[in-house]
């Protein structure tokens, strides 16, 4: 089973990036192309029933196995990136974290209004970011279609912040 395969090679790292937290690593999942392979394929089985036009990828993690699926399936892949890091016009959403506050961007001419967007994130934590992700899309005019992520830390609850883009939320690991 895939969940198994992931949760053998996620790493725990604790104290990052600040005290009392521990951080799921991916990274070591990426020594292992075949998983990587798995793990695209199962993403893929998900997003075929979704028609999903637009992968959109967050920072950085996120464009990983974002621009493999949106490879996979023939469709563009969008950067969602941290405020100043984007050549062209963008447009920006500020969002709060748990220590502070940040601010993600897209370019304002990523897609067409009405295309359907799949959001793709590594982790679902807090849901912080994928909100303000979700909502750049929809300032571009844009339909989230779903979410996607490797991890999802069910026990912060941040899949119930998503439900209001969109009910199609998919994580391969779910750490309770």
């Amino acid at each position: 089973m895939l969940e198994e395969k992931l949760k053998a090679v996620v790493r725990d790292i604790p104290d990052f990036p600040q005290p009392g937290v521990v951080f799921k690593d991916i990274t070591p999942i990426l020594k292992n192309a075949t998983l990587c392979s798995e793990i695209t394929d199962a993403f893929v089985e998900y997003v075929k029933s979704l028609d999903v036009q637009v992968i959109a990828g967050i920072e950085s993690r996120g464009f990983l196995f974002g621009m493999m699926l949106a490879n996979k399936l023939g469709i563009p892949f969008i950067p969602i990136r941290k405020q100043g890091k984007l050549p062209a016009h963008t447009i920006a959403e500020s969002y709060k974290l748990e220590y502070g506050q940040a601010t993600i961007e897209i370019h304002e001419d990523a897609f067409l209004p009405g295309t359907k967007v799949l959001i793709h994130d590594d982790l679902l934590a807090t849901g912080g970011t994928v909100v303000a992700a979700a909502k750049l899309i929809e300032k571009l005019g844009g339909e989230v279609a779903g979410f996607s992520f490797v991890i999802n830390l069910e026990f912060l609850k941040g899949e119930g912040r998503l439900h209001r883009f969109s009910n199609n939320v998919i994580s391969l690991v779910d750490y309770v």
